[in-house]
């Protein structure tokens, strides 16, 4: 049976639908769209608490589980890829999980809505989220300085969470240049072809016109383009 997926192609829906391609799951995408606030809806409220997307509905399980690392470490472990079972790697693949969902995400949020969508530009704002993204960069830049992937030689969910984030760089206004290894990375994981479909999966929610001009310039910069 396939598996039920809220989402809305976002950075956070993102990492579900690359994991969900790389591993071949059947899977039926729920939109949610967040541009019109359907994320506060009672009935989805009961899916996840914090009104926010991404959640999978598992029928095999019953399971239905929010928070997009959540999300991944379930996947992972119920199809037995992209986590390894126990030792360093396995360790290395979670803690780089948790400092996508602590840092790099949540930093490119903020930089993304203040240098894209608040109404009133805040230089301070801007400055501040910028350079922690950077700082950011450059965490993943010594890691990725001595391995090819960051859980060290596998491909895994710690990768799967952290490419979305960059995806959308430079509508960041932030440049991969001085981060050779990071780019390197970046367009390893660029090229995938589950990598590609996963970031294809829904758009044509977007393509429809289902958000509003205010709603694309919060969620992907001005006119709602991917770059």
């Amino acid at each position: 049976m396939a598996l039920e997926l809220y989402y809305w192609p976002t950075p956070n829906g993102w990492k579900i639908t690359i994991f969900l391609e790389e591993a071949g799951l059947d899977y039926r995408i729920v939109p949610v769209n967040i541009g019109r606030g359907e994320q506060f809806e009672e009935a989805f409220l009961r899916l996840s608490p914090n009104n926010r997307m991404p959640v999978i509905v598992d029928p095999e399980t019953g399971a239905s589980v929010f928070e997009s690392g959540a999300i991944l470490v379930y996947l992972a472990e119920k199809t037995g890829r992209f986590l390894a079972p126990s030792g360093p790697a396995r360790i290395a693949a979670l803690e780089w999980l948790f400092w996508q969902v602590g840092g790099l995400g949540p930093m490119g949020g903020q930089l993304g809505h203040f240098r894209n969508y608040a109404q009133v530009k805040l230089d301070y704002a801007i400055e501040r989220y910028a350079n922690e993204y950077d700082r950011l960069l450059s965490v993943l830049e010594r890691r990725l300085s001595t391995v090819p992937f960051l859980a060290g030689t596998d491909y895994s969910i710690a990768d799967m969470a952290t490419w979305p984030w960059l995806q959308p760089h430079e509508r960041l206004g932030q440049s991969l240049d001085p981060y050779p290894a990071v780019r390197r990375w970046f367009d390893t994981l660029a090229a995938r072809p589950g990598v590609q479909r996963g970031l294809e999966a829904g758009s044509e929610l977007r393509e429809a016109g289902g958000l509003d001009d205010e709603a694309r310039r919060v969620l992907f910069g001005q006119k709602g383009r991917r770059s």
